[in-house]
């Protein structure tokens, strides 16, 4: 079957997609750019289609990431997420093959806020004083896991959980966040495939992007010692939110 070759505005979206990818992967904004994909590809695209054909340069960007990160993580935190989170990666990993892509559109579109709030109240998060439950590390897979899976929008629930944790360290909540999430997008794979939400085609669709991922992490490795990144970071979430609005409206 001969492959039906993408819009303009499709690959001009997809580049901006993979440079976000790469951007966020070398530490640039945060799990923010990423958040950014799903919606911006949903705009030209069903959103299934627009979370599946975005995973090949998620597992790309995940292998850099976790070179420059190696070994840097908490464990103790990924095993005790890790069953639960699976259960959220199955869960949303359905829901994206069988619900029609307006209500797709919509839930997308609210997970995605939900990644804004979650910058909007960081500071606050990190003021609180937070007392432990055994239930919160699996309820926090679970809800991180369904959110990777629906809309690649994971982040907010780990990473607010991540600030609540005393004495963690800025390069230890970035390797366990690398690490937990290309554990979740290495275990998206396969339920992506047996659904058809990714397919061989879609994939070879994606293969002239992947050279943009390394030069991305590395942009971000160069960019995020030389530019204000409390300014990148309100340009993405501003972004976030109207894009986000968008796609609940519509």
């Amino acid at each position: 079957m001969t492959s039906v070759p993408m819009p303009t505005e499709t690959i001009v979206i997809f580049v901006v997609a993979a440079v976000l990818i790469g951007l966020s992967k070398g530490g640039l904004g945060g799990p923010v750019p990423v958040s950014l994909t799903a919606p911006l590809l949903s705009l030209v695209m069903p959103v299934s289609q627009a979370i599946g054909i975005v995973l090949p340069l998620l597992l790309v960007a995940d292998a850099f990431a976790l070179y420059f990160y190696w070994n840097t993580w908490d464990t103790a935190i990924i095993r005790q997420m890790l069953p639960a989170s699976v259960v959220g990666t199955v869960i949303g990993a359905v829901l994206l093959a069988v619900l029609p892509n307006q209500a797709l559109s919509r839930l997308i579109g609210l997970l995605t806020l939900a990644a804004v709030l979650y910058k909007v109240l960081q500071p606050r998060l990190q003021a609180l004083a937070y007392r432990p439950r055994p239930w919160h590390r699996p309820l926090v897979g679970g809800l991180a896991g369904f959110g990777s899976a629906l809309a690649n929008a994971g982040a907010p629930p780990f990473a607010a959980y991540m600030l609540l944790q005393p004495g963690m360290s800025p390069v230890t909540f970035i390797g366990t966040t690398t690490l937990f999430f290309a554990i979740l997008n290495v275990l998206k794979a396969p339920s992506f495939f047996a659904s058809g939400i990714i397919s061989l085609e879609l994939l070879g669709q994606t293969l002239w992007a992947l050279p943009l991922i390394p030069l991305g992490v590395w942009t971000g490795r160069f960019l995020v010692r030389r530019m204000n990144a409390l300014l990148f970071e309100r340009i993405m979430v501003a972004s976030l939110f109207v894009i986000s609005t968008y796609l609940i409206v519509r």
